[in-house]
């Protein structure tokens, strides 16, 4: 036995519960044309232009990517209006988040986050000996009140993810506005933005507007995972100031983003047609979702995201279960302190029909 070279804060750590490929959940229950409505991905799949720029690639697979990702930093710094040398490529929005922590915090330090949100905060901070300090969310949507209320001296970072996952909730720029100018300027913020392209501009702020050199630290996160839907070649950036952004440089890895990932990227994001198409399919689902679930006389909570929560009469994981007999993989959110409540996300038209069946099945099974 080795595992007392392994240090508690390590040992601690309860890994991300990743789900099993669909081949395998169809190969244990004996189904077939299964369909997955779980991990927030898009349902039309990557973008056109990102597919054809991975193929003309394919041939240089014997190089190493390009380590300072220059053309996708160049063009998202464009596209958006922030300086180049603000922009900070990687392994998806995640390993920015990573990068974040590994840079600003140790051991006695505490990161404020709130509870429920993106469970990779906890395990990234754990993994650095960090302090979580967990802020209740009050009617599901992130508390700015209670986030300053516990601030302390040790407090270094910040995460507010805008729309919250698991809510879909969103804060307003005024609510927001009013937190910023309240925060100590030696504590550092990271502005989660990974939905925002599904979120109307007028509906919430814009996380780019706070990332300046005077006052707190901002970073803004991003990423080609969901609206873009590139989750497969894990890419995403940070948007900060160019000298925080040197010092994620110095932690990163050389080659943090492979080829194939920075060409689809590139070309994803000016994808604009497919853009709008991924948003008026989401769009377009929710509502249909929505009226599915109210004829069910269902709860649920109106998101500004590609996903939603439902409410369940039983523990989550037994809908989950009753659903995966259906062919129909969906979240339980027991994980995340929500026992009562599946998460899912917009489907294709053919795959929100189906999901409506099946729950409903599911349910007469429960009410029996």
């Amino acid at each position: 036995m080795i595992s007392h070279l392994v240090p508690p804060h390590i040992a601690a750590i309860e890994p991300y519960p990743p789900g099993k490929p669909i081949e395998e959940l169809e190969r244990e229950l004996g189904i077939t044309n299964s369909i997955k409505l779980a991990s927030n991905e898009n349902p039309l799949g990557p973008s056109p232009r990102a597919l054809e720029a991975v193929r003309e690639k394919l041939t240089g697979l014997h190089r190493y990517p390009d380590g300072s990702a220059f053309y996708l930093r160049r063009r998202i710094a464009e596209k958006l209006n922030v300086p180049m040398e603000g922009v900070v490529l990687g392994n998806g929005s995640n390993e920015i988040i990573e990068l974040v922590i590994r840079t600003l915090i140790r051991s006695g330090l505490e990161v404020i986050i709130p509870n429920p949100s993106f469970l990779v905060y906890q395990l990234a901070v754990q993994t650095v000996g960090g302090t979580v300090v967990a802020v209740p969310l009050k009617n599901f949507t992130i508390d700015l009140d209670g986030i300053l209320k516990a601030v302390t001296e040790r407090t270094r970072l910040i995460f507010i993810n805008n729309p919250n996952n698991p809510t879909g909730t969103v804060l307003s720029e005024k609510s927001f506005r009013n937190f910023f100018q309240k925060l100590p300027s030696d504590v550092a913020l990271v502005i989660d933005e990974a939905y925002i392209e599904f979120t109307p501009p007028q509906s919430t702020f814009n996380g780019l507007n706070f990332v300046n050199s005077q006052g707190p630290w901002v970073v803004t996160t991003r990423t080609f995972s969901k609206a873009y839907g590139l989750a497969g070649l894990r890419v995403g950036y940070g948007v900060m100031d160019p000298q925080l952004a040197s010092f994620l440089h110095r932690v990163r890895q050389p080659f943090n983003v492979s080829t194939l990932a920075q060409a689809a990227a590139l070309a994803a994001l000016d994808d604009d047609d497919f853009l709008e198409r991924s948003r008026a399919v989401v769009q377009e689902g929710l509502e249909f979702l929505y009226r599915g679930l109210d004829a069910l006389g269902v709860r649920y909570l109106r998101t500004h995201t590609n996903f939603f929560l439902i409410a369940v009469p039983v523990d989550a994981k037994k809908v989950y279960e009753a659903m995966l007999h259906e062919g129909v993989i969906i979240r339980a959110m027991n994980a995340y302190g929500l026992d009562r409540y599946v998460r899912i996300n917009v489907g294709l038209p053919e795959e929100n029909e189906r999901f409506l069946r099946a729950f409903a099945k599911v349910l007469e099974q429960f009410d029996q």
